[in-house]
């Protein structure tokens, strides 16, 4: 199969009318999550770091970094909205194997702000390339990701490269190098997690995704096999590769119908405990004092991905279902507050923490749960959590998505500003000029 060349095709002849509009609302609310994530993380350690790093190489001002008023290049734009968009864990998630938005949409919307364009433009970019970098990522899936890679990254860039050259209307041939330079960037490590490196996969997809669109734009070849070949990126990077997945029934389903949002902000596998331990908390008015001992049945990549018992920061909280568990029991919620470095050292979690223990079950799928709390009393509470809030059978609705956003930017964009967002995104395509939500999310108006 001439798997490269096809998507490539399939890319460049896409319309806008080809979207369903349920789908084109999707990443309306895909456009209004990301960007509560990037703005929220903006003034987080990891950012701060990258920025210091970074402005003094940084080129003319061409797009902006969300929730603050510093203004790069495109190529850094992309990379420090990348970042912060999954410094959280925040983002969005595919049922089955990438976070979609934050690879793709730091590559658009500084796009957007240099060239100018449409909405309507961004929403169908977006779309197509959701679409390419999941259905890479699933060509490989699970294999690639259980040796160790981090999918977002190496999924990740092709999506971008696709979007990003789908704004700059690149040719078939274009595309096809396009995404044959994205596929000898694809990178990004699982043994980065509960470092700053994991929220520079996306990041740097996004940079690397946009340079290879740029690249293409001027006639930089590739090698126009470079997904399929025998050392291209589906037999390099795993085990098994099906090159059906990437071309079949393109345009009759869409993968972005399968995208996830947290209510919590960790990883998916451990949104079910978190769910089951507040419906146990609130039910039953449950104080840290009353609990004896906590016991958590869950499926083995819950503990292969989260099973740090006694984190030392916020961002190694996120991979610590003990800790998950801990504060949904303590607080009865767990946004990036308690998340932060200050809660994983609070005595009080330490002390409920130490109370968990974990049982791996292949019965359970990654995204259940079943808590079993023995109180001090002698009683014993259970809940099985079958389908976590957020999944595809119990998702977000956009009140909800909009509650999310205003936590998050609170206390960085005015209130005026937190509603000017909101309207831009959910009226994405009817607006002109996409960067305005850039500038609209910038901390002080520009």
């Amino acid at each position: 199969m001439e798997v490269t060349r096809t998507l490539a095709r399939y890319i460049v002849q896409s319309k806008p009318g080809d979207i369903p509009v349920p789908v084109r609302h999707e990443a309306a609310r895909a456009l209004l999550n990301w960007s509560g994530c990037a703005i929220g993380a903006s003034r987080h350690e990891t950012i701060e770091n990258m920025l210091a790093a970074v402005l003094p190489f940084a080129g003319p001002a061409q797009a902006g970094i969300l929730g603050r008023s510093e203004r790069v290049d495109i190529l850094h734009a992309a990379l420090v909205n990348g970042v912060s968009s999954h410094v959280f864990d925040f983002d969005d998630t595919h049922a089955r194997a990438i976070h979609p938005s934050a690879p793709v949409y730091p590559a658009l919307l500084a796009l957007a702000e240099w060239k100018g364009i449409s909405g309507a433009d961004l929403v169908h970019a977006f779309v197509v390339g959701v679409e390419a970098e999941c259905r890479v990522g699933l060509s490989v899936f699970p294999e690639h990701y259980n040796v160790g890679w981090h999918i977002t990254g190496t999924a990740g860039v092709f999506g971008a490269a696709a979007a990003a050259g789908k704004l700059l209307g690149l040719n078939e041939q274009q595309m096809a190098w396009a995404l044959g330079i994205a596929a000898t960037q694809s990178s990004g490590l699982r043994e980065m997690f509960g470092s700053m490196c994991k929220s520079l996969h996306p990041g740097r997809a996004a940079q690397n995704g946009l340079m290879a669109a740029l690249l293409a734009s001027r006639n930089f070849t590739s090698s126009e096999q470079a997904i399929e070949a025998k050392r291209g990126f589906g037999h390099v990077m795993s085990t098994r590769f099906d090159p059906s997945v990437i071309t079949a029934e393109w345009g009759q389903r869409y993968e972005l119908s399968s995208n996830m949002y947290k209510p919590f902000a960790c990883g998916l596998v451990v949104q079910g405990t978190i769910d089951g331990c507040i419906q146990l908390r609130n039910e039953y008015k449950l104080a840290p004092e009353m609990i004896e001992r906590v016991d958590l049945r869950v499926s083995p990549i819950v503990l292969e991905l989260t099973a740090k018992e006694n984190p030392q920061t916020g961002l190694e909280g996120k991979f610590s279902v003990f800790h998950a568990a801990a504060v949904a029991l303590h607080f009865g919620m767990a946004g990036e507050a308690q998340f932060s470095d200050a809660c994983v050292l609070d005595p009080s979690v330490v002390a409920l923490r130490r109370k968990v223990k974990i049982e791996a079950d292949t019965s359970i799928g990654r995204v259940q749960s079943h808590v079993f709390i023995r109180l001090k009393d002698g009683r014993t509470l259970e809940r099985r959590v079958e389908h976590a809030l957020g999944t595809l059978e119990r998702p977000m609705s956009d009140a909800d998505l909009e509650t999310k956003f205003r936590a998050l930017v609170d206390g960085i964009l005015t209130r005026q500003q937190c509603n000017d967002v909101i309207r831009l995104c959910w009226g994405v395509e009817e607006i002109p000029d996409a960067g305005a939500i850039a500038r609209a999310a910038a901390a002080y108006p520009i």
